[in-house]
């Protein structure tokens, strides 16, 4: 019973920044792909923030729970936003910049869970609805901090490798790419790779790197508070 309590008690907390999270990082990529000449998300209705539009059952519901109970590792994906790299107006240079919008975007949603949690903090009445808050607002912090540097690791499908491909000369970035056909084996690697804690020796410091940093990027807030 206390397992079941504290799942309960876990997703209660991570559900809204982690639906926040995967649909604006999905969006971000729509967005910046139908700026430079790509609309197929929103041609497809997929250029939206409603977090359902996001959602895949198996990927984003069903797999991060059965991992979670099992080897403790909450590993999953959303409803990729379709992008036709082939419409962008400049599809070497621009798969890079629509690449790097969805961890850009975490990064902006970390900030904006740091300034609630420093104004939760410092200006609303201590009760259990403020300690309840206080622990989603860090929970937004944590989860995109982590979608960030993970979506950047430099691995066909994720952002990391799209920016990759970007990049590299025109001959390597084509071979790069090529990695696209293992995707399924890819993402069994990383779990394992999470899992063995191979990740878990270099990933968490990078993510605590990029929360440090975002808390420095709320100083003004603070001083503005103090």
């Amino acid at each position: 019973m206390s397992n079941f309590n504290e799942i309960v008690q876990t997703i209660a907390v991570y559900l809204v920044p982690v639906l926040f999270a995967i649909s604006l990082h999905e969006a971000a990529h729509g967005y910046v792909a139908r700026y430079f000449g790509d609309s197929t998300a929103s041609d497809e209705g997929r250029l939206s923030l409603n977090p359902i539009r996001h959602i895949d059952p198996f990927g984003t519901i069903l797999l991060p729970l059965l991992l979670y109970l099992t080897i403790q590792v909450p590993f999953g994906y959303a409803r990729p936003v379709p992008v036709d790299f082939n419409r962008l107006r400049n599809p070497k240079k621009q798969m890079a910049w629509v690449a790097a919008a969805g961890p850009a975007a975490n990064l902006v949603m970390a900030l904006a869970w740091m300034v609630v949690f420093i104004v939760l903090a410092d200006k609303v009445p201590a009760s259990p609805l403020q300690a309840y808050l206080l622990e989603v607002s860090q929970a937004g912090v944590l989860v995109n901090a982590v979608m960030c540097v993970f979506n950047l690791i430099p691995v066909p499908p994720l952002d990391g490798g799209r920016i990759v491909t970007g990049l590299l000369p025109l001959e390597l970035s084509k071979q790069y790419a090529r990695l696209d056909r293992y995707t399924p084996f890819i993402f069994v690697g990383l779990i394992v790779l999470s899992y063995t804690g191979v990740l878990g020796k270099f990933l968490p410091g990078i993510v605590q790197v990029v929360i440090k940093g975002v808390y420095g990027l709320t100083l003004p807030l603070r001083m503005l508070l103090g």
